[in-house]
């Protein structure tokens, strides 16, 4: 996760950080990501149905019941061990988490138990009934997905309304004084609509906008040949800044967001190196604080079958089950030989990553990635830094 607003625009400063000693328990939520703890955040999918057929779906979700889905009680359980672990968020997720007729239960004791409770959803069931209810929960966050505007959204959701069915959830969680964001993954497909993506934010005065990178797993694997070219993820990233500059000079001051691509971090300093080198520094120093890529550290997922992942998308590499282990109980294990690599990736990359002078600053990029690619530890082949940029590093 890369703050341009925090970095670029220079909403977040070190000290900022420094004054809460870098402790997950201490930290305000937009800065959870600097911490030295690295307590992981949590994706709960909790269950695999949905109303939607995303054609980038990492869980290959539709709307049909699936079995061995965690009880409320077993939910119950797992937050339990998260809080007293100390994990600082839960994200419950899906497939769609609003058709769990739980949820708000669950949500509900996950902030009694002290968590910072977030829902990550398509936004369609969002009634302002329901956005009541969760404003009165104390949920910290709701993230909607889009894919663009109307025609791309509706094209890559599988079906018509759903743009204006995400909206309209929206402007309920809005209203209700929920604080919400959008979620948008970046392909060839929908990459005209970045710009509009930025306007709809003004246009709404919607408070956040994460800019996902692509992964190549469930549905999605088979969007790989849709990936931004390397050039082009850089004149993404080229735009994205400009636009978040624009809005902070305007006076508005959005959280906007990179995710899942930890070369997005040396660009953004390179860049800033040239523009203002004092500010520079900052970022850079920031940019050590979060130490890129945390699959397996500071980000967990537990599947809707008590699954434990490294992260959200990697799905076919267990930890093991909270079934049978308490997470806090898996994720500490140190004789699971994936997870412990994980934690000390510098050790275990090789190709360019081994050499490159920005691992203190990625953390080796997306894994997931790289084993789609047929290599676990070799090079993630979305990292758009070109030879030069990654072979000597003037801080």
């Amino acid at each position: 996760m890369i703050g341009i607003s925090k970095l670029y625009c220079g909403a977040v400063e070190p000290s900022d950080v420094l004054r809460y000693n870098r402790e997950s328990g201490q930290l305000p939520s937009h800065l959870l990501q600097f911490s030295a703890d690295k307590k992981p955040v949590v994706v709960w999918n909790m269950t695999r149905r949905c109303n939607l057929k995303c054609i980038h779906c990492y869980s290959n979700s539709t709307d049909i019941d699936y079995p061995d889905e965690l009880t409320t009680e077993e939910g119950k359980k797992l937050i339990d061990d998260l809080a007293s672990f100390g994990s600082p968020v839960i994200l419950f997720s899906g497939g769609e988490p609003f058709l769990c007729p739980d949820l708000l239960e669950l949500a509900q004791y996950a902030v009694d138990k002290g968590m910072r409770a977030v829902i990550s959803t398509n936004g369609t069931l969002i009634t302002k009934e329901l956005a009541a209810k969760l404003q009165k929960i104390g949920l910290s966050y709701v993230g909607v997905s889009l894919d663009g505007l109307e025609k791309t959204h509706d094209k890559f959701r599988g079906k018509k309304g759903a743009f204006a069915a995400a909206i309209e959830g929206i402007r309920n969680c809005r209203d209700a004084g929920i604080k919400v964001g959008i979620r948008f993954t970046v392909n060839k497909q929908n990459l005209i609509d970045v710009g509009a993506m930025f306007d709809l934010l003004d246009q709404e005065n919607i408070e956040r906008l994460c800019f996902y990178h692509l992964v190549y797993t469930g549905r999605g694997s088979k969007l790989r040949e849709e990936d931004l070219s390397h050039e082009e993820t850089r004149k993404l990233l080229d735009l994205i800044m400009r636009r978040t500059k624009q809005m902070f000079d305007a006076g508005k001051k959005p959280e906007i967001i990179t995710v899942d691509n930890h070369a997005d971090g040396p660009y953004l300093y390179l860049k800033m190196k040239e523009e203002n080198p004092e500010r520079a520094r900052e970022v850079l120093e920031l940019l050590q604080m979060n130490e890129g890529n945390s699959s397996g550290n500071g980000i967990g997922c537990v599947s809707w079958d008590g699954e434990v992942y490294a992260d959200q998308f990697w799905r076919n590499q267990s930890l093991g089950n909270i079934r049978q282990k308490a997470f806090s109980k898996i994720w500490t294990d140190e004789k699971n030989e994936l997870l412990m690599k994980l934690k000390d990736k510098k050790k275990h990359v090789h190709g360019r990553c081994a050499t490159c002078c920005w691992m203190d600053v990625c953390g080796g990029n997306f894994r997931a990635r790289a084993e789609s690619s047929g290599d676990l530890w070799g090079p993630d082949p979305a990292c758009y830094l070109t030879d030069k940029e990654i072979s000597k590093r003037e801080d």
